[in-house]
């Protein structure tokens, strides 16, 4: 059984169709990767999927409807979105920040256990634990972002851009993490505009355009597609 369903998906903002009939499946320990330009509804394929914005069509996870349902309670069934822009509280420290997103756990023990994940995942956040997250910069910010969406202990990983607007040496660094987080079990919904990165990491891919699922498939398969070569990976 798949981890997460969709089926016919459709999402308005007010007369504007931002998704329409998407379908797509992960299933568990999955790694998929979702590529479209700009306006394609990337952000908001995600955002449904988290409970941030209202969408109609089916959405199963763990062969269950969550449609309609609120972000808190998918947080707690299992959910975790890190979001565009990385949304963090900078005037906090990077441990608070980290914290806020075990806020629904109640296992002091597991919750210090993921700290120490995270910060194996990002040594420098341990280095600057103490430090306010807003002083950080772009990539070691987008690691905490990361982090604290881990501390909610997520069956499903929701990565939004993960890589936009960060330094190379530091791009590279977050995408081995999300790698090893996937081999660690947890199953990943990346969007993202680097395509060769995002083959590179992914089981299989998901083409949006115009709202729309237009091409799907095993990323070593995608990768190849004369389509997808000439608009995404520049060959």
């Amino acid at each position: 059984m798949a981890l997460l369903e969709i089926s016919n998906l459709q999402v308005r903002y007010g007369k504007a169709i931002a998704l329409e009939s998407v379908s797509l499946q992960v299933a568990p320990g999955e790694l998929i990767g979702v590529l479209g330009p700009n306006g394609a509804g990337k952000t908001t394929l995600l955002k449904a999927i988290s409970g941030m914005v209202p969408g109609q069509g089916e959405l199963r996870f763990k062969g269950q409807s969550i449609i309609g349902m609120p972000a808190h309670k998918l947080v707690g069934r299992g959910i975790c979105h890190c979001p565009e822009g990385r949304r963090l509280f900078p005037e906090l420290t990077v441990l608070k920040n980290l914290q806020l997103g075990a806020y629904l756990r109640r296992d002091p023990a597991g919750v210090a256990a993921d700290l120490e994940r995270v910060y194996g995942l990002f040594p420098v956040l341990k280095q600057r634990q103490k430090q306010q997250a807003g002083t950080l910069s772009g990539g070691e910010q987008q690691m905490v972002a990361i982090g604290r969406a881990l501390m909610g202990k997520p069956e499903l990983l929701l990565l939004d851009e993960p890589s936009v607007g960060i330094a190379h040496r530091l791009k590279m660094q977050i995408f081995d993490a999300i790698r090893r987080i996937r081999e660690d079990g947890t199953a990943i919904l990346v969007v993202e505009q680097d395509a060769v990165s995002t083959f590179t990491i992914a089981d299989r891919v998901y083409l949006l355009e115009h709202g729309r699922a237009v091409r799907e498939g095993r990323a070593e398969d995608l990768k190849n597609d004369d389509h997808i070569r000439q608009i995404y990976l520049g060959v």
